[in-house]
Parts: C-alpha cells; sequence; structure tokens
C-alpha cells in the first residue's frame, strides 16, 4: 500500500471547555501519529508517534484539555496489555496514568464525564494494570444510548454530548449502515454528518468514515470529501485530504474560500522523547506503555 492508495486521515479530538485540541493522524505507514493543537496560538506540535493503530472513534478528551483517553492496538498479544489496551494520559502524551489491558478489540475507549471523571467502554472487559487515583472511572455510568460495543458506541455518544443531532439510525443495504447527525451552526446554516459502518468494505477501505452535508434554509450542498468536520471556535473547521482547513458562513448561501489551517502531509516518522514531568507532576509521565 502507498500514500497515493491510502491518502492522510485525520481525526480531531477538541476540549471543550479550553482552547486545546488533538489531532490524530495516520497514513499508509505503520504508525499513528498525535499532534497538539493549541487553537489560542495557532501552533501545532508534534507529541509522539505510535506504532500501531488509535481508534480515535473510541477516544476522547476532558473538558479542560488536561488529559485524554484512547483505545489502542499493536498486536503484540504477548505483552503485559495483551495486544490491545485503553489508556488515560496526560494530553498530549501517550504514556499512561491509567492502563487497562484489554486483549482484543472488541470495546474499549471511553468517554469523559467531567474534568476528571471518565468511563471505561468496557464490552467484553479489561483488567487494570494501574490506575491514577486522580482521574477517577464511573462505576455507574451508562452512555444515552446503545450502539454496540465498538466505534460507534463511543464515538456517537460523543456527538451527541458535544451537540450533534441523531436523525436517522443504521440505515443502510449491502452491509453498509449510515447513520444521520446533524448540528446548528450560525446564519441558518446546518451541518450534516454522515457515519458509515461498512463490515463488508465494499465501499471504502475505510470500516469507518464519515462525509458531510452543509445545509442553508432548503439547499444541501454536498461535500463528501471532508473526513471530519464540526463547528469550532465560531467558524467551520473540517479535514480534507490531509489538511486542516476553517471556512466562514455568510448570511447567504455563497460559501467564503477556505483557509488552510495546517497541512500534515509532509510529516514523517521521527522519534520523540518525552520531557521531563515539572513541578507538580512527578509521577504523570512515568508509566511506560
Amino acid at each position: 500500500m502507498n500514500s497515493k492508495s491510502f491518502p492522510v486521515r485525520l481525526h480531531v479530538l477538541y476540549a471543550r471547555d479550553a482552547r486545546r485540541a488533538l489531532v490524530i493522524r495516520r497514513d499508509a505507514s505503520r504508525y499513528t501519529c498525535v499532534v497538539d493543537w493549541h487553537r489560542d496560538t495557532g501552533a501545532f506540535t508534534i507529541s509522539q508517534w505510535f506504532m500501531g493503530q488509535i481508534y480515535e472513534r473510541r477516544s476522547d478528551i476532558s473538558p479542560d484539555g488536561v488529559h485524554w483517553i484512547y483505545f489502542a492496538m499493536n498486536g503484540k498479544w504477548q505483552a503485559e496489555t495483551r495486544g490491545a489496551w485503553t489508556t488515560v494520559a496526560r494530553t498530549p502524551w501517550l504514556k499512561a496514568v491509567s492502563l487497562y489491558g484489554k486483549g482484543n478489540c472488541r470495546g474499549g475507549g471511553g468517554l469523559f464525564l467531567s474534568n476528571r471523571t471518565f468511563w471505561l467502554n468496557d464490552a467484553f472487559d479489561h483488567f487494570s494494570l494501574f490506575e491514577d487515583t486522580r482521574v477517577h472511572r464511573s462505576q455507574g455510568y451508562h452512555p444515552e444510548q446503545h450502539f454496540g460495543g465498538e466505534c460507534p458506541h463511543v464515538y456517537y455518544n460523543r456527538l451527541m454530548r458535544d451537540g450533534w443531532t441523531l436523525l436517522k439510525l443504521r440505515e443502510g443495504t449491502d452491509g453498509d449502515l449510515v447513520t444521520w447527525f446533524e448540528k446548528t451552526l450560525s446564519n441558518e446554516w446546518r451541518l450534516r454528518k454522515i457515519c458509515h459502518e461498512d463490515a463488508s468494505f465494499k465501499v471504502s477501505r475505510e470500516r469507518y468514515r464519515d462525509e458531510h452535508e452543509l445545509l442553508h434554509m432548503d439547499a444541501i450542498i454536498p461535500v463528501t470529501d471532508w473526513e471530519w468536520a464540526d463547528w469550532l471556535d465560531e467558524t467551520l473547521v473540517f479535514c480534507r485530504a490531509g489538511g486542516l482547513y476553517r471556512q466562514q458562513l455568510s448570511a447567504s448561501q455563497t460559501l467564503a474560500e477556505p483557509v488552510l489551517i495546517h497541512d500534515f502531509n509532509p510529516y514523517t516518522y521521527r522519534e520523540r522523547i518525552l520531557p521531563l514531568a515539572s513541578e507538580g507532576e512527578d509521577d504523570l509521565l512515568s508509566h511506560p506503555l
């Protein structure tokens, strides 16, 4: 597989109460890259590269942007984590403050309920390797709706938490199930997110992928090349072909030209050493994966 047959894919996790976000980048290589996005300054900093897959649809970031939770797989089934695991980490790093081994790719990941409380998507059971008592796992929370145990269960509940309205659930044929969400923007614009679950892989190489439509009153503008999009910092932000873009919405049906925020295509793997923990964080970076 080469980069032309599998272009750069991007997904954004954004903090709801802070101007911070993480961009998860993957391509045809064995590595996934995590990028720290300071939305207040517009700075992008590579955090770490991971040899394996991070399941972005089973991941989340805390409202204050201090921690994040992710599900990962590297296939080292004899390792302590048994090849697949859920991690709670200090943003933007991969190093665990809480680590739950899994041993398979059924379930996993989770959602933040508050800055220091999270729900673990524990379908088919995790086993705890260590836990930071300052970041609490909720024992009594259940998501608003059940969408199975894998990516849609975390992702769809995250969308609804973040202001998306569920319109239609899992319609489709030939192994491609489609779920529709919609969010109201500004100036009578709406953004529709069309989430595909292609179990047959007949439509795409991706089992899970999104398409989008912009709607203004009765007009529908399809934008099928946007892989991720949301209303962020009072503007429309979307990912396309390895780039992160911003687009202003006017009161008319005319769209302004999108502005490239950052191009993630040139990135290549380079080993990154974690910085030493700062004062007050003496043990936050101490646990390896």
